[in-house]
């Protein structure tokens, strides 16, 4: 079922930018046994300028759903704007975008997950999956050279195709869960 025929049939749905979010939450809920095809539909969204769209259809004026929703730090201005749109507050801060089931990653989801797992588990992840030699040739760039092992490897992620993609469940399945990113942990509480 696609996801938005899933979302017609859910309770809640989550809202995320991007398809790499939505295999990262359906594997943490998997890892802690949670189904969430049983009501809970995570609709990536093709980025935050479509999240009012979403909200419209989803929201108070749309199904009437639960909401809760996922995004980076420099789309957090989209969604805080999308959701008052939708006539779900005014004035949001971080906190009240919190307090509507919103929320935000520090850089992105990648940043959460290296800094949660730790750059040596990465590059031993990165390894297991035989992208050690590329992930090597980019540090060598110029540009890269010399940076923090994190901006390396959050650069590597979202680079090389589906990379981004392929790597979120990988990292996911790595990490420890009692050490899971923050807002991960939150959106799949709230739902």
């Amino acid at each position: 079922m696609a996801a938005a025929e899933q979302a017609l049939a859910a309770r809640a749905v989550v809202l995320v930018e991007g398809i790499s979010d939505r295999i990262a939450l359906e594997t943490l809920a998997a890892r802690r046994g949670r189904d969430l095809g049983e009501g809970v539909a995570v609709l990536p969204i093709g980025g935050a300028q479509a999240v009012g769209r979403y909200l419209d259809l989803y929201g108070p004026r749309g199904l009437g759903l639960t909401l809760a929703g996922l995004c980076d730090v420099g789309e957090e201005r989209e969604f805080r704007r999308g959701l008052e749109r939708a006539g779900l507050g005014t004035g949001l801060t971080s906190d009240g975008m919190e307090a509507l089931g919103f929320y935000v990653c520090e850089a992105d989801l990648e940043d959460e997950l290296i800094r949660a797992l730790g750059t040596d588990l990465v590059e031993r992840v990165v390894e297991a999956n035989g992208d050690l030699r590329p992930f090597r040739t980019l540090q060598k760039q110029p540009e890269w050279r010399g940076r923090p092992a994190n901006e390396q490897l959050r650069r590597f992620m979202g680079s090389g195709g589906r990379r981004k993609i392929r790597y979120a469940s990988l990292l996911v399945e790595a990490l420890d869960l009692t050490r899971v990113p923050r807002p991960l942990d939150l959106v799949l509480q709230r739902i």
